[in-house]
C-alpha cells in the first residue's frame, strides 16, 4: 500500500498518509500535489495523478516538546542501522544497543547514553566507557528530530520524500 507525504505550509514534513486520504485533501482543495507518480486514478469525470508528496494551503502549528521513547527500533533508525563504533552496516539482526556509559557505572536508557553497535564492538568495548576502550564514537548520541520519525509508520522512505524528510541532523 503506497504512502503519501504530507507537508506544511512552509514544506515542513507533518505526516504520512494513505493515498485515499491524499486524494480527498486535494479534492476538497486543503492541499496541493508537490509530486506524483506517473500513474493516473481513474473516475467517472476525472482522472488524477497518485500523489507522492502533497503540501498543506494552510500552515499547521506543531508541538515542539513530543516525548518520544528511546527504543530498540527508534535508536537503531536514529542510527541509520550503523554501528557507531566501526561503521558497520552488518543489519539490524546483528546489531545491538551499547550504554555509552555502562549501566552498571550509573548509566541510564536515554537517547544521550544509547547507540547502535555491532556484536563484535558491542563485546569488544564491555563495561568501559569510549575513551577507555580507545573506541571513539562516529557521531554523538543525541534525541532525534520528531519530523525524522514520521518514516517509522511503517511506509519506509520514498525517494522523492528525500529533498523534504532529513534524518541526520
Amino acid at each position: 500500500m503506497q504512502r503519501v507525504l504530507v507537508l506544511n505550509a512552509t514544506y515542513e514534513p507533518l505526516s504520512v498518509v494513505s493515498v485515499q486520504r491524499a486524494i480527498i485533501l486535494l479534492l476538497k482543495e486543503k492541499a496541493e500535489l508537490v509530486e506524483a507518480t506517473e500513474e493516473r486514478l481513474h473516475a467517472a469525470r476525472t482522472s488524477v495523478p497518485v500523489p507522492l508528496v502533497i503540501r498543506l494551503v494552510y500552515f499547521v502549528r506543531i508541538p515542539r516538546q513530543v516525548t518520544i521513547a528511546p527504543t530498540r527500533n527508534s535508536v537503531l533508525l536514529r542510527d541509520n542501522y550503523t554501528c557507531q563504533y566501526c561503521a558497520g552496516s552488518p543489519g539490524r539482526a546483528n546489531l545491538t544497543l551499547d550504554h555509552v556509559v555502562p549501566r552498571c557505572r550509573g548509566g541510564q536508557a536515554t537517547w544521550d547514553n544509547l547507540v547502535a553497535a555491532c556484536r563484535e564492538c558491542n563485546t569488544r568495548k564491555g563495561n568501559r566507557t569510549p575513551e577507555e576502550a580507545a573506541m571513539p564514537l562516529r557521531r554523538r548520541p543525541g534525541r532525534p528530530h520528531y519530523l525524522a520519525f514520521l518514516l517509522l509508520t511503517g511506509a519506509g522512505p520514498q525517494d522523492t520524500w528525500g529533498k523534504y524528510v532529513f534524518l541526520e541532523k
